[in-house]
């Protein structure tokens, strides 16, 4: 087997350069970059990473706790992930919570057991251990998708965050179904307890003030982030006396259980309801009608959560910070827009914008510096 001493000398360098390329801890000429690689490549020189972790007290690797990995979603944010982390030259160690604030508690303590060097979770509803394991253990995360509130004593938040726009994209979906005439539109919500699911909420409210239609709870339900939940949830809405025109699904799996019910009550999209979606999914242009949706940059949340773990990773001291990436309005048919009237990649950003204001207004990308 080859060593790291065979590939200095098959480069014609020191055992430190060959190091530091491989470790990436000191900038080295890029031709000599390149006659380590090419030793490395013909001797087939594979390093010891557990020797290497054992003086560096670096594993490489990090943690990832994400629920409903099956979720297209969510396996989008995987795919961004790994491909982040691999290119920087570390692995994955997944595992899923189940939304569940005990299994949490207990996978986030496995992953640390396994040394990782920093983890990367979407956490649950109630997330109180997880701040506290990670508090008292000092180990270094970033939360993705879902994201806490700081203290409130005014404390910055304890750990790095990214996650998409939630509130304007979920009003821009609302306004424009109230430009296409919809009085009564409702709204399947996720799970109680996630920000997505309040900043959601929000967004529809903000939608219905700015269109000038009053909030009705009772066409306001909560799907709990799964397609059953859902499909009960908008069963319920079917059945009331004065039932929505228009329906607003709050992620991706619980437009699934919505279309569900509305097939079981003999509906159909748009003649009878309409339907915007947030989360834009591979197959939503194959259905029919195709599904008018926000889009969230999936793959991007999941690459900028590994960019921002290993800046903490090189920087511990730094003050934390929250990010939010801009998601995109796909305009297709399910609202009851025409086809000729399709405007697909609109930035989904403003609350006012009607059927006939394309493009929207850009929301930018916001990144946050709690002082």
């Amino acid at each position: 087997m080859a060593t790291m001493a065979d590939v200095a000398r098959g480069a014609g360098v020191s055992i430190a350069t060959v190091s530091h390329v491989l470790n990436g801890t000191r900038p080295v000429l890029p031709h000599t970059r390149q006659a380590v690689l090419d030793a490395v490549e013909e001797l087939g020189y594979t390093p010891n990473t557990l020797a290497r972790s054992l003086v560096t007290a670096r594993t490489r690797s990090i943690g990832l706790a994400v629920s409903a990995i099956s979720n297209p979603y969510f396996t989008e944010i995987l795919q961004g992930v790994e491909a982040a982390a691999l290119e920087q030259g570390y692995s994955l160690l997944i595992a899923d919570p189940h939304d569940d604030p005990v299994h949490e508690r207990k996978v986030v303590q496995l992953l640390h057991e396994r040394r990782v060097d920093g983890m990367i979770v979407a956490p649950s509803p109630e997330p109180r251990e997880l701040l506290a394991y990670l508090g008292r253990h000092r180990v270094p995360t970033v939360f993705l998708d879902r994201l806490v509130d700081p203290p409130g004593d005014g404390a910055p938040p304890l750990c790095d965050q990214v996650g998409a726009e939630s509130t304007e994209p979920t009003a821009r979906l609302v306004t424009h179904l109230a430009g296409l005439g919809h009085r009564r539109i409702g709204l399947v919500a996720g799970l109680p307890g996630l920000s997505t699911t309040t900043e959601r909420i929000t967004g529809y409210r903000h939608g219905l003030a700015a269109a000038g239609l009053p909030f009705d709870e009772r066409i306001l339900v909560h799907g709990h982030s799964e397609a059953a939940g859902a499909e009960r949830a908008a069963a319920a809405l079917l059945d009331l006396g004065s039932r929505p025109t228009a329906l607003v699904t709050a992620n991706n799996a619980m437009t699934i259980g919505a279309l569900r019910a509305l097939r079981a009550h003999g509906l159909s999209v748009p003649e009878d309801i309409a339907l915007c979606c947030f989360d834009d999914f591979a197959w939503a242009d194959l259905f029919s009608p195709r599904l008018t949706a926000v889009a969230q940059p999936s793959r991007d949340i999941g690459a900028r959560a590994v960019r921002m773990l290993l800046d903490r990773l090189a920087n511990p001291d730094r003050p934390t910070r929250t990010e939010r990436l801009p998601c995109t309005f796909v305009h297709r048919t399910s609202c009851g827009c025409p086809d000729g009237q399709e405007h697909p990649g609109d930035p989904a950003g403003s609350a006012s914008a009607g059927p006939a204001a394309h493009p929207a207004v850009p929301m930018a990308h916001q990144e946050r510096n709690p002082s």
